[in-house]
């Protein structure tokens, strides 16, 4: 069997995200069933509007963070799976020279659902062990609700996505293994650009060139360092604002779902990034080049995607917040007003360039030690 059970566990950043997701969407969802028929015994209109706005937000964070979480989660299954085939495409080659149809080799891939799985059941069993906690935040000002556990939720978040993301694996490896046989058994060579350049390498420069290849060549993982940047500004500066606008309790939960993605992303995009890159590197320093250098060629070419990702996580959770403080909590007394928080912005930033920094000086030893000789005994 080309995929394995072992194959399954390197799915590491799926798994974290489709947990964080599911964590999410469990509490948030049967607390708005739970609670829903609170609407048919409640006569005061301010806890009507207080009800109302809780059910909204229920709704609201379902649909965006859960919607968008396993958008994610999704695009990395892709990634993972791509990278398999690439890196498995001589026993893929032998598998249908010796007669194997696509259908029967990518029916294989489905395993990769465990990944989802593992996710969805983390996430399920965690959002429903923190569920007291949570109704007796969100209730506040409300009559008591009864937590009950409801089957179609479980089937919802976590029998539902494991074969829908089993059924999207296969589907994927078979489109993806429509090369013949002889072409994957050989590797495909790199496609070049046919766009002239419009300065010369030299006039640019080795290393400057050598960053743009490396960037035009890796272009998915410039979505996944945005991506970690992004969850970093949205995450931290969100989490800070719940701390007045709604309680600490939500405000840690966000902190720490921010911080595990942001972290969990930007470790892959870097390690796939200078793994990918390790023959490149490995040349590049015995013709004498500084780990300084190697890592500027291979990693420099990231930064403005860092930036952007972090830019638009800024504005996303301002866009957010106001529209959950000036619209869904619109009728509700008593609630704080939201206005963009300059200095936590400026902090948030500041952490964030330390934490960037510390990414990629901790990848500039990992550069040091890839030599020639450990490169050529691998391949």
């Amino acid at each position: 069997m080309i995929v394995g059970i072992k194959d399954v566990f390197k799915l590491v950043g799926v798994i974290i995200v489709v947990f964080c997701a599911i964590f999410v969407c469990t509490f948030f969802l049967n607390f708005y069933i739970d609670a829903k028929s609170l609407e048919l015994v409640l006569n005061d209109e301010e806890l009507l509007a207080l009800h109302r706005a809780q059910m909204a937000t229920a709704k609201f964070t379902c649909a965006i963070s859960g919607g968008v979480l396993m958008l994610i989660a999704l695009v990395m299954l892709v990634f993972y799976i791509k990278l398999y085939i690439d890196s498995h495409a001589k026993q893929l080659g032998i598998l249908k020279a010796m007669g194997y149809t696509e259908r029967e080799i990518a029916l294989r891939f489905s395993v990769f659902g465990i990944s989802v799985f593992f996710g969805c059941a983390a996430g399920f069993g965690c959002g429903f062990a923190i569920m007291p906690l949570i109704y007796s935040q969100m209730s506040n000002g409300l009559p008591e609700i009864t937590i009950g556990f409801h089957p179609s939720v479980l089937v919802l978040f976590v029998i539902l996505p494991t074969l829908i993301f089993s059924a999207f694996a296969c589907v994927y490896a078979f489109f993806a293994l429509r090369s013949p046989a002889n072409e994957l058994l050989r590797g495909k060579p790199e496609k070049l650009s046919k766009k002239p350049l419009k300065v010369s390498e030299k006039e640019r420069g080795f290393l400057k060139e050598m960053c743009i290849k490396t960037l035009s060549s890796k272009k998915s993982l410039a979505f996944f360092v945005a991506f970690a940047c992004f969850c970093f500004a949205a995450m931290i500066q969100m989490a800070v604002s719940m701390y007045k606008l709604s309680t600490k309790t939500m405000g840690i939960i966000i902190f720490a779902i921010g911080a595990v993605l942001a972290v969990t992303s930007i470790l892959m995009a870097i390690t796939s990034l200078v793994n990918g890159n390790s023959k490149n590197i490995a040349i590049m320093k015995a013709y004498g080049y500084s780990t300084k250098e190697c890592a500027l060629a291979v990693l420099r070419g990231y930064h403005f995607f860092a930036l952007l990702g972090f830019a638009v996580g800024t504005v996303y959770q301002y866009v957010l917040l106001s529209v959950m403080i000036n619209i869904v909590f619109k009728d509700v007394g008593a609630v704080p007003e939201y206005s963009f928080n300059v200095s936590v912005f400026f902090i948030t930033l500041a952490v964030f360039i330390v934490f960037y920094e510390a990414v990629m000086l901790l990848y500039s030893f990992r550069i040091n030690k890839i030599s020639l000789k450990q490169v050529m005994e691998e391949n």
